[in-house]
């Protein structure tokens, strides 16, 4: 079945890398209008797929990112739609050269390939890589999990029909139904047929594909995001900003799960920042300082600093420098997103300069790390890697290039 899939992935290629921008945006334009045309049929499927997840215990906050609704598909169609608009990334002329022997040397953004796309139990992964793959010339092989395989089915099967409305190959756009362990495995053994392979989920499966995959792999993040509060911090911003961080949807990556602050500034922002988080019943861990400082904060582990926790829950530490806190962002981070939230513009861009992280903010909430927030329509993941990808997942991110070499009769 996925050698099947494969062939006519590479199949679909050879017309979709020379398709026109006309072409694709005309399909992207079908697939954002059949998403909301059978937004019914689609929300029915995740009410199954919903009903399911609740049986087999799954989390509030792993529920609260399966759920559809007429809303978040309407932002799933703005999504689609939002990529019409950007630029074609492909045939763009990166650099030329001219060499003394006349050959006149073109380095060319040209598509990828075949994409596979391996993730979990986010439905909306669904319409964005088929999106953001199909605008910059890339078929893509989508294998979601078993959490949302009837919502993954029935979007599938739309934006299919939407594509071949449009005069393109469905094919560009496929989907593994299969939701072993096994298709998982295979897909990611599809040398012959699959060019990069991309992963979206949680730290079990993003370890998965890297220890197993034989196909290239653009590794997309685990989030152990850290907000910094530095001792020149405004205490009622950086309040605010924590708290979007952490509870305006703690089942993302870019969700803020550690908290840092200067010792000068601890006793003035951490009980403002935990009456802030109250709020929302957010638990605290702390370290002695921290637990000291204010009443309810539960003793932290060593694991906590290094804990993705997807939850209400966070950990806090107290520390004398910016330098302390570098440190402790270098020890525990995955390479996400921080910030620092600070008035004092050296501290600032000393912040910016020392973290060496994809995504790295200055008085501004983590949650921002996000392809359309980026101004890129969509994403297919945040690449916590540095080679080729880094940070969101667009267009650009989707491109190799080749060289086009122009001559008159030279030879060597």
């Amino acid at each position: 079945m996925l050698t099947e899939l494969g062939k006519k992935a590479k199949e679909a290629e050879k017309t979709l890398m020379i398709a026109t921008t006309e072409q694709k945006n005309k399909a992207l334009k079908y697939i954002a209008q059949a998403l909301i045309e059978n937004a019914d049929e689609i929300i029915q499927a995740n009410t199954i797929d919903l009903e399911n997840g609740k049986n087999n215990g799954m989390s509030e906050a792993m529920l609260d990112r399966l759920k559809l609704d007429k809303g978040r598909i309407k932002g799933m169609a703005k999504g689609v739609e939002d990529v019409v608009l950007l630029p074609d990334p492909v045939g763009r002329v990166l650099s030329e050269t001219t060499r003394p022997n006349g050959l006149n040397i073109k380095k060319v953004s040209t598509p990828l390939g075949v994409i596979g796309v391996i993730f979990e139990a986010r439905p909306n992964v669904t319409s964005d890589a088929a999106a953001l793959c199909l605008k910059s010339g890339n078929t893509v092989i989508l294998r979601g999990g078993k959490e949302a395989i009837n919502s993954n089915r029935i979007i599938a099967k739309t934006m299919r029909e939407a594509v071949k409305k449009s005069g393109l190959s469905e094919d560009v756009i496929q989907l593994v139904e299969d939701t072993s362990r096994e298709s998982a495995n295979a897909l990611m053994q599809m040398n012959e047929y699959v060019d990069v392979l991309i992963p979206r989920g949680g730290a079990g499966l993003i370890q998965a594909v890297v220890k197993n995959a034989t196909v290239p792999v653009i590794e997309t993040g685990v989030g152990n995001c850290h907000i910094y509060i530095d001792k020149d911090a405004n205490v009622d911003m950086a309040a605010d900003i924590v708290y979007n961080a952490k509870t305006n949807r703690v089942s993302v990556c870019n969700a803020a799960e550690s908290l840092l602050i200067h010792k000068d500034i601890a006793k003035e922002a951490l009980p403002k920042i935990k009456a802030k988080l109250d709020e929302k019943s957010v638990e605290l861990f702390g370290d002695e300082e921290a637990v000291d400082i204010a009443k309810g904060i539960e003793k932290a582990t060593e694991r906590d600093w290094g804990t993705e926790y997807l939850d209400y829950k966070m950990s806090v530490k107290i520390v004398n420098s910016l330098d302390e806190a570098v440190d402790h962002i270098y020890k525990y981070s995955t390479g996400h997103s921080e910030c620092i939230v600070t008035e004092n513009k050296e501290a600032a861009e000393e912040f910016l300069n020392k973290v060496d992280s994809a995504a790295v903010y200055v008085n501004a909430s983590t949650r921002f790390t996000d392809g359309g927030e980026f101004g890129f329509g969509a994403e297919i993941g945040i690449s916590t890697q540095k080679l080729h990808a880094r940070g969101p997942i667009g267009l650009p991110e989707l491109q190799s290039f080749k060289y086009k070499i122009y001559g008159n009769g030279q030879v060597r």
